[in-house]
């Protein structure tokens, strides 16, 4: 069986779908979720679902010991879900094309540094774009840059805010990152 570790800084709604979808899967579980910050509803949603959780601060991503955690736990895939720290490159070496992110816009537009959440919907918005979506992509050593693995879309109504553009944006990936995410899993060797 495939071990999976989900790392979220915020909510958990992405990771508590993901915890439910990999329940019934004979392939592949939810091992473990980290988080770096202590106050982050999914510590809570890990606990009532059964999931082991870490919690972890920045000094202990950059000094090796979240990685250590990660290779005792024998994770083989890393999955962020609205985890909002740089990955040190130390972590993307050690797992090649096994860290996988998501992000609520059409890469490469409405990334980078200090773009997550409402800031990106007020951007797209801000742009008059009329279609946005969300990237599912590898992580390499810089924010939202990696080889993208697949990019859904939904359209910008005329009278969107932010949060009605999130709605629409958290059902793609409450949708689709579960589905991504098993198919990445049934590839690894």
């Amino acid at each position: 069986m495939k071990r999976i570790a989900i790392m979220a800084s915020g909510n958990g709604t992405n990771a508590h779908a993901l915890i439910e979808h990999f329940r019934s899967n004979a392939h592949a579980e939810v091992a473990l979720v980290g988080c770096d910050n202590p106050k982050a509803g999914v510590i809570q949603r890990a606990w009532d679902l059964g999931v082991p959780s870490y919690l972890f601060n920045g000094i202990q991503v950059k000094d090796g010991s979240v990685m250590c955690e990660l290779q005792g736990a024998r994770i083989d895939l890393i999955v962020l879900a609205g985890f909002l720290r740089l990955i040190p490159s130390e972590l993307v070496r050690a797992f090649p094309k096994r860290i996988v992110n998501i992000h609520p816009a059409l890469l490469p537009k409405y990334g980078g540094k200090g773009m997550y959440g409402d800031r990106v919907h007020q951007a797209v918005i801000a742009a008059g774009a009329k279609e946005s979506g969300i990237t599912i992509h590898y992580v390499n050593e810089h924010y939202d840059e990696g080889e993208h693995i697949a990019q859904f879309r939904c359209v910008v109504l005329p009278d969107d805010d932010a949060a009605s553009l999130a709605e629409r944006i958290h059902a793609l990936e409450h949708r689709h990152y579960p589905e991504v995410i098993g198919t990445l899993i049934s590839t690894l060797s």
